[in-house]
């Protein structure tokens, strides 16, 4: 069946179980940029090697996405997808190594007793976990953008409010990087799931680390900023 007649009025499969277009990637890539752009800024103590060393490697893997698939992410390569997994990997590391490098320094207190320091700095490590996990969130999500576009996977990973009422949604709506910013937001502040359920066994796993990494990042960096400003 073409996507024409899937996208006919007397289809009732939403787009998200059915082929489409393709996600726009802006919103994704200006992400990334975000995370890139922290690790620059984020003190040396905090950043794996030197500061513009994740920036630099992290911006050739964009580049050579975008250059790739540079409107809609539509392309289903095994080059595509492994540069992608290798950036989705970069920034994760990254992060991982900047929340241990935070963990490290205020257990030992080798952080600084700047406590406006301190709080932008570990606001800045905290928003990197917020854009990383959404990012996986959005690349592991039935496979990734590409094959959602071609329907590849019949079942979510992830169960939106949209997929449980769909007489009360567009039916041309389908998951895409807001969603998933959305969904690691959440996740950050709340600790546990909203709105959105986790399906799969790897997004509950995924879901459970990164509650673990927010609560240890805040509840470690206000306890040192509390007791710096006495």
């Amino acid at each position: 069946m073409s996507t024409a007649d899937n996208n006919s009025t007397d289809n009732p499969v939403p787009a998200w179980a059915r082929r489409t277009a393709g996600e726009a990637r802006w919103a994704a890539t200006a992400a990334i940029i975000g995370i890139l752009v922290v690790q620059y800024f984020l003190p040396e103590q905090f950043t794996a090697g030197p500061r513009w060393l994740v920036p630099a490697i992290g911006l050739v893997l964009l580049v050579v996405l975008v250059i790739g698939s540079p409107v809609r992410l539509d392309r289903e390569e095994m080059r595509l997808r492994r540069f992608s997994l290798l950036l989705m990997g970069l920034l994760g590391f990254s992060m991982l190594w900047s929340v241990g490098q935070l963990v490290r320094g205020l257990i030992n207190g080798s952080v600084s007793n700047n406590a406006a320091g301190l709080l932008t700095s570990g606001g800045a490590i905290w928003l990197t976990n917020v854009l990383v996990f959404a990012l996986w969130y959005w690349e592991f999500d039935r496979g990734g953008p590409a094959a959602r576009a071609h329907a590849r996977k019949p079942y979510p990973d992830f169960l939106w409010v949209q997929m449980q009422n769909p007489d009360l949604t567009d039916p041309e709506w389908e998951p895409q990087f807001p969603d998933y910013l959305y969904l690691s937001f959440t996740n950050a502040t709340a600790f546990s799931p909203t709105d959105v359920m986790p399906m799969s066994r790897w997004a509950k796993t995924l879901m459970m680390t990164q509650s673990a990494v927010s609560l240890l990042t805040v509840s470690l960096v206000i306890a040192r900023a509390v007791n710096v400003l006495k």
